[in-house]
């Protein structure tokens, strides 16, 4: 098969790699490397085309990037002291509030 071949993606990939492309396109990267990173995306979360035939193709892929999120964050901030979290939320309001005030004029 040659590279770029798309033929071994099912119609759900497909979809998935145009709505990642009009993303990237929305965000001012130009067509060809949207599409480039869309499909580089679509084979990070599922492994390559799943349709049957080919080496080791049609597997569930069990765990992709996409659900990955929330399950490993976090673990920073708890190993922090109450203190050293208020210390930082009260610098960042003071920041908040001093960037609204010159924003405002």
């Amino acid at each position: 098969m040659p590279r770029g071949e798309k033929s071994k993606y099912t119609d759900k990939q497909e979809r998935k790699a145009d709505h990642i492309a009009e993303g990237y396109e929305k965000r001012g990267v130009s067509d060809k490397e949207a599409e480039r990173r869309a499909w580089a995306t679509v084979n990070k979360d599922d492994g390559g085309g799943n349709k049957e035939g080919g080496s080791g193709r049609g597997k569930h892929t069990g765990h992709p990037a996409a659900h990955k999120g929330g399950k490993s964050g976090g673990k920073a901030s708890a190993s922090r002291s109450a203190a050293s979290r208020s210390e930082s939320a009260r610098k960042a309001a003071a920041t908040r509030k001093r960037n609204a005030e010159h924003h405002a004029h």
